[in-house]
């Protein structure tokens, strides 16, 4: 968990802010899991920080909304079923 945290910071992955009055405080948790080979032995344990997104409000805890990025190969699947499909 440690290593994750230092992660989060050396990366910026936030900027604290002053809190508007108008906006709630989202709340976060810490996720485990454990990592494990191919055999079963444990590979590795994961801590991942994740936000209870479920608590916002778009427009007033937000404004972006985040959208992943395609992979190429999606866009070739795509294509080729266009063609297929005429």
């Amino acid at each position: 968990m440690n290593t994750e945290f230092d992660a989060l910071l050396q990366n910026g992955t936030w900027n604290l802010f002053p809190k508007p009055s108008n906006a709630n405080l989202v709340g976060c948790k810490w996720v485990y899991r454990i990592k494990r080979k191919a055999n079963g032995d444990i590979d590795r344990f994961k801590a991942r920080l994740v936000a209870k997104g479920f608590h916002q409000q778009e427009g007033v805890d937000f404004s972006e909304i985040f959208s992943p990025v395609v992979k190429p190969t999606i866009v070739r699947l795509v294509l080729s079923l266009t063609v297929s499909h005429g």
